[in-house]
């Protein structure tokens, strides 16, 4: 088994540098293939594209901006009880979607956010009342997340529920609370997406997570506890890949890590090699 990877290019929009110089590192450090950020709007896509295709590097999906990640982020929100908000927010996915079809990629990334003021909402904790939670996740999260998987199926894109930790959003937090969300839309383009960093903030395994995962986890973000490369601070990433294998997982380990000078190239470099090396690792089952 044989895992592929990725890193996402929303990490190096701090780092002033060309996207074709990032290209070339990347695929000199035997990378195979990055993600691109859902900006469509501020995207000359035309240009991207041929970029992209002048490079021996695929595009494996859309990194969705949500939240913070973006400065449009405030206003998508796939849980919002405002018409209007919940309209711009399923246009950027059906213009996330569209963009990956156009960029050769396959996978768009979502993440539930809400209107906090409607909400009881503990700012101490970072913590929305189940039943409010459940409630939200019911009424708007299932029709809304129903329509625009079937949006994506047209053009053979597969949509990934990805929990966050309850200090970016605390509607979606947990595998088990994304696995029911995907349980609940039941179609075979919409999947999860696992990331290590809210793992570690989230859940009570990381290990057992994966697990309860099987057929479902379609892509997995890696970034140690410190929002860095895999490495650099204490995540136990043997176990994790243990994890990974016993489920026989072998898509992208997809590196989204923060990058904040030019001098990436080093810890970009480092992280894919620890990573390999712990593949390569005769690990017990």
């Amino acid at each position: 088994m044989t895992f592929k990877y990725s890193i996402t290019l929303s990490s190096f929009r701090n780092i002033n540098e060309p996207l074709k110089e990032t290209l070339e590192r990347l695929i000199r450090q035997n990378y195979d293939a990055v993600e691109m950020f859902g900006e469509p709007y501020k995207l000359d896509l035309k240009s991207l594209k041929e970029t992209f295709c002048s490079f021996d590097l695929h595009i494996c999906g859309i990194t969705g901006m949500w939240g913070s990640a973006s400065e449009e982020g405030w206003k998508r929100k796939l849980l919002s009880s405002n018409k209007e908000v919940l309209d711009y927010s399923q246009d950027y996915v059906r213009d996330c979607i569209k963009m990956c079809h156009l960029l050769g990629g396959y996978e768009v990334n979502l993440c539930l956010f809400a209107d906090d003021e409607f909400v009881a909402f503990d700012r101490n904790h970072a913590l929305v009342p189940q039943d409010q939670k459940e409630r939200l996740i019911q009424n708007i999260g299932i029709p809304t997340l129903s329509t625009l998987a079937k949006y994506a199926s047209d053009y053979g894109i597969q949509l990934l529920l990805e929990p966050l930790n309850r200090y970016s959003t605390p509607y979606c937090t947990t595998a088990k609370e994304a696995i029911y969300v995907a349980n609940q839309i039941n179609k075979d383009n919409f999947g999860v997406l696992l990331d290590t960093f809210h793992m570690n903030i989230e859940e009570d395994s990381i290990e057992d997570a994966i697990i309860e995962s099987n057929g479902l986890l379609k892509h997995t973000h890696f970034a140690d506890n410190n929002r860095k490369m895999p490495g650099s601070a204490h995540i136990n990433f043997q176990s994790i890949i243990r994890s990974l294998k016993t489920i026989g997982y072998n898509k992208y380990l997809s590196f989204e890590s923060i990058l904040t000078n030019i001098e990436y190239q080093t810890t970009t470099k480092t992280g894919l090699e620890f990573m390999k090396a712990i593949e390569n690792m005769n690990l017990d089952f």
